[in-house]
């Protein structure tokens, strides 16, 4: 009896070395949870809050953070010491933005689709190694005055063979991955993304068998295209389970080096082709977790270092469907 006991009370003592906090982040008023917040630590690094406002956080796990930053779309932001983490976060809604979203909108006119299509490429060289840490955006301009919905958004994306010497071949078996991704829409605001279209949480979840795109179908949702054009972003939260939740996994990698330890994001599959054969410059990119992050044009001379540039592959060739309406 008494190794019986010895044994759970060391099982207890190793089993609260590796604890986990589970928190819930939740409307301060409806007490509903908040899906999908962002949990920044204040040093360019982060995580997400899953569909039903949990995350996964303890000191073992990121013994640097003494501090969480909580943010989420149409909420006040909320700064809580480590060490004061608790059960449960509640989230104070900006209601006087909340009151401004026009809901259910229903237009009896007639209209013609239209389509820009995707720029599609299987080049892994050519492509973007999405990290949650990355938000892309992508602008599109409205060239004239005629009522505009959208009705699908079109993101290229780029599959991995298993096999590295038959990746470019259609019918070779493809890498395995679930990874779940979010979209915002946002107005245009000089020249750079600005206020939200939309305070709707629209997630998709992508896996090998999407193809070369990935269709979202936005018609619920509303959005209509302002005069002078809007952006659409997004942004992985990471791998998904079976069933399309969210995991907690940690979304970074701690190297040690001469100087200290390292940390470098996890990239996380699909990937992103970019493209050369769009002349402006579309293409917007905001690292998340940096306090006052600011939208940076994906361009030579923007101070962003990447190959991509190098090789001027200066878009992210996303497609859109939309309602074009006759004028009454």
């Amino acid at each position: 009896m008494f190794k019986t006991q010895q044994l759970i009370l060391y099982l207890g003592i190793l089993y609260s070395g590796f604890a986990v906090s589970q928190t819930r982040i939740k409307d301060a008023q409806s007490k509903i949870p908040v899906a999908y917040a962002t949990v920044s630590f204040g040093n360019g690094h982060g995580i997400f809050a899953d569909d039903e406002g949990m995350f996964v956080f303890s000191k073992k796990l990121y013994p640097d953070v003494d501090s969480l930053f909580i943010s989420a779309l149409g909420y006040k932001d909320v700064s809580i010491a480590a060490s004061n983490l608790s059960e449960t976060i509640n989230l104070e809604p900006y209601i006087d933005q909340l009151d401004e979203v026009v809901i259910n909108v229903t237009i009896n006119r007639k209209f013609k689709e239209e389509t820009l299509k995707p720029y599609l490429d299987d080049d892994y060289y050519k492509c973007w190694l999405p990290t949650i840490e990355s938000e892309i955006a992508v602008f599109f301009n409205n060239t004239d005055s005629q009522l505009k919905q959208i009705s699908t958004v079109h993101f290229p994306i780029t599959l991995e063979s298993k096999d590295w010497k038959k990746r470019k071949r259609s019918n070779s078996n493809k890498r395995e991955f679930s990874t779940l991704f979010k979209v915002k829409f946002y107005k245009n605001n000089n020249g750079f993304p600005g206020e939200v279209l939309t305070y709707d949480n629209i997630v998709f979840v992508a896996t090998e068998k999407h193809g070369d795109a990935y269709e979202l179908d936005v018609s619920k949702h509303n959005l209509f295209i302002p005069k002078n054009g809007f952006f659409v972003s997004i942004q992985v939260l990471g791998y998904t389970d079976k069933t399309g939740k969210l995991l907690p996994n940690k979304k970074y990698k701690e190297i040690k080096t001469a100087r200290g330890i390292v940390k470098i994001p996890t990239n996380f599959r699909p990937l992103f082709p970019f493209t050369d054969e769009i002349e402006a410059h579309n293409t917007y990119i905001k690292r998340v977790f940096l306090d006052n992050n600011k939208w940076v044009q994906f361009k030579k001379g923007s101070g962003i270092e990447s190959s991509l540039l190098k090789s001027d592959l200066t878009n992210y060739g996303v497609g859109l469907t939309y309602k074009v309406f006759k004028d009454e």
